[in-house]
């Protein structure tokens, strides 16, 4: 039991950890603002949005890829419903997926995207924003 509980411990901490080193990018769709840590490497990419219990209503994570692929996501060990919205190189919506908590269904991409930006599930629908809507304020960072 104590092993156990000392690995959640410690695995709080690294999700806490992950929050605070990441950078944050402030977007926004239309008047919508939407405060995104941004995902470069590929550690932060597959830790992702996992283990964490709240997202703030306009905060969202930005996944940045090294090139444009069909890049597909799941939701193991994710505890939050999320909406997914994969994006090309100039930041414009191509599709949106719903992904359920701690489920490893793949959602994918209609074609290849540059980014993908999680926000709790029903943000976009709820801000009007859907296929050729333009996230704006997208800049590629370096990676650490």
């Amino acid at each position: 039991m104590k092993k156990w509980l000392l690995a959640g411990l410690a695995l709080c901490v690294c999700t806490l950890a992950q929050a605070e080193r990441l950078q944050v990018a402030d977007l926004s769709v239309g008047m919508y603002r939407i405060q995104a840590e941004v995902a470069v490497t590929e550690q932060d990419r597959e830790t992702g949005l996992m283990n964490r219990k709240s997202l703030a209503p306009q905060a969202g994570m930005l996944f940045v890829f090294d090139r444009s692929a069909v890049h597909c996501f799941w939701m193991k060990n994710t505890l939050l419903p999320l909406s997914v919205a994969f994006l090309d190189e100039t930041g414009k919506i191509i599709n949106i997926a719903d992904m359920q908590p701690q489920t490893e269904e793949a959602h994918c991409p209609a074609r290849p995207v540059r980014y993908a930006l999680e926000m709790n599930q029903g943000w976009f629908l709820s801000h009007g924003a859907r296929a050729g809507t333009l996230i704006n304020g997208i800049v590629t960072p370096a990676a650490r």
